[in-house]
């Protein structure tokens, strides 16, 4: 089928949306510029059947207008950064799969996932993060991440990947060529890493390399500044250099190439998202997205179409891109399978797995009963990439509640006057355990914990996020990485509180 310029673009485009239906303005803007892929958030799921309804309108929508199926693209990490409604199987984080100290976990994990994107009508995973975690500061990655040591990250993101071959679901890996060295949160800043690119073939590329060799079908693009190999001070994501050089012809890559959000704060801010899609598409890039805002979408594709009108991009290229896209979409399932979602039995793996996670890294254990005094924030967004909203329970809430103790939820940066509220309590009581929530990145939390500790009583401080909270506490506390700030996993940890070993090894030097 002989495409049009305008056609062959909107292929190359990624749109989301607010809201559990299609607007008739999102819908028209498919209509005109013949868009081929919509990404799904939370804010778009209320349950498996509404997505499942959603995505069958999504479907038809785009091949009435393109006349192909459309990639239905969706952020299921598991952990922090999971899109599916509760009545879908949500799977641990990275880091904990990799605390389990078992690469089939991760297998298994994605299999589980492969499963429940099938029942509501997704196709395409932006998932696993191969990001090797460097950086103890990272306030963006993190959790997300399988550890600090690059072999790691390979084996358990390339048994991530393997169960996606043939499953009619496409996996992509991100942040290309590594967001775990940043200090800097790319959905609010443009981060920099003063790299070179002999010194990314020592630790970053690594996981990358292997992920290729393993046939991944997509990478997608960070927007990292790497100022010692682009030195135009372009981030990864428009950077001919990177996407062109490294990526296809250095590393041999020949699948799908993404960009992570353009109107992120690293492109919107330093660049224009519209002006950041064109330059994308100009360097390289297969699929370019805007995830939320409707304006900077409709002037991305004014900006697209407008640029190929002035010859600004290599129609050949755009081409062989398309054609690329065309032959990726025949291999996706053909129609939602809902039997697949929601299985028990994949619910139960998850409870093993994120049981299997729980790891003490210091301290000594002592028995945990109604004497004890529970504190600690309930789940917080510690970065662009988490949730907008939070899960509906707290750490003190669930403990207190199975323990029968006493629970006090704290603000996510306790104020002084948050701490003596909290001592005053403690004091009353015959232990501590204080669940944080990436403390390194709130210090109120920190405060909060060395006040506690200072009362002498017995305490326990459960890191629910990032376990790099953990690191400065006393030697005497006892210390456990939790990794994700979930049920399964406070079950985990309860277990582990009523006398249970904890099993698991953190992936990361605290």
């Amino acid at each position: 089928m002989e495409m049009t310029m305008k056609e062959m673009l909107g292929q190359k485009l990624v749109f989301g949306f607010h809201g559990t239906k299609l607007s008739p303005e999102f819908r028209d803007l498919i209509r005109e510029y013949k868009i081929g892929n919509v990404i799904l958030f939370l804010r778009n799921a209320q349950s498996a059947e509404q997505l499942r309804t959603l995505c069958g309108e999504i479907q038809n929508l785009i091949r009435e207008e393109t006349g192909y199926p459309a990639f239905i693209i969706i952020d299921q990490e598991g952990g922090m950064v999971s899109r599916l409604p509760e009545d879908a199987v949500d799977v641990p984080g990275a880091m904990a799969v990799a605390a389990t100290g078992n690469p089939d976990n991760a297998r298994l994990a994605s299999e589980i996932t492969i499963r429940q994107l099938r029942g509501v009508g997704a196709n395409f995973n932006m998932a696993p993060v191969l990001d090797v975690n460097s950086n103890p500061a990272n306030p963006v990655i993190g959790v997300r991440s399988f550890g600090d040591q690059a072999q790691r990250v390979a084996d358990f993101g390339c048994a991530a990947i393997a169960p996606y071959a043939g499953s009619g679901v496409l996996c992509c890996v991100k942040h290309f060529p590594g967001h775990g060295d940043t200090a800097v949160d790319s959905h609010l800043g443009l981060p920099r890493v003063d790299k070179t690119e002999e010194e990314l073939e020592q630790l970053e590329l690594i996981p990358f390399r292997r992920a290729i060799e393993a046939g991944v079908p997509a990478v997608m693009m960070s927007h990292v500044l790497f100022p010692k190999i682009e030195p135009e001070q372009l981030p990864c994501t428009m950077s001919r250099r990177m996407i062109t050089g490294l990526l296809k012809e250095k590393l041999g890559f020949q699948g799908l190439v993404l960009t992570d959000c353009m109107e992120m704060g690293a492109i919107q801010s330093h660049f224009g998202t519209p002006e950041g899609v064109v330059a994308s598409i100009r360097a390289g890039v297969d699929l370019a997205e805007i995830s939320s805002r409707f304006d900077l979408q409709l002037k991305a594709a004014k900006a697209v179409n407008e640029a190929a009108e002035r010859g600004e991009f290599d129609l050949a290229e755009i081409r062989q891109s398309v054609e690329k896209i065309l032959r990726y979409k025949k291999s996706l399932f053909a129609a939602p399978d809902p039997s697949v979602c929601n299985w028990d039995s994949d619910r139960a793996v998850v409870e093993k797995m994120a049981r299997q996670a729980v790891s003490q890294v210091g301290g000594r254990a002592f028995p945990v009963d109604e004497t004890t005094f529970f504190c600690g924030c309930a789940d917080c967004r510690a970065s662009g990439a988490g949730n907008e909203q939070g899960s509906g329970f707290t750490f003190p809430g669930f403990m207190a509640h199975a323990f029968g103790g006493k629970g006090l939820v704290t603000p996510e940066d306790p104020t002084q006057e948050d701490i003596q509220q909290a001592v005053r309590q403690a004091e009353r009581c015959g232990k501590i355990v204080l669940g944080t929530c990436n403390a390194h990145l709130f210090p109120g939390q920190l405060k909060l914990a060395e006040a506690l500790a200072a009362t002498g009583k017995p305490m326990a401080v459960a890191a629910l996020r990032d376990p790099y909270d953990l690191a400065a506490l006393p030697d005497d506390v006892w210390k456990l990485a939790v990794y994700d700030y979930t049920e399964p996993a406070l079950r985990g940890l309860e277990d582990v509180f009523r006398g249970g070993r904890a099993e698991g090894v953190c992936p990361v030097c605290l």
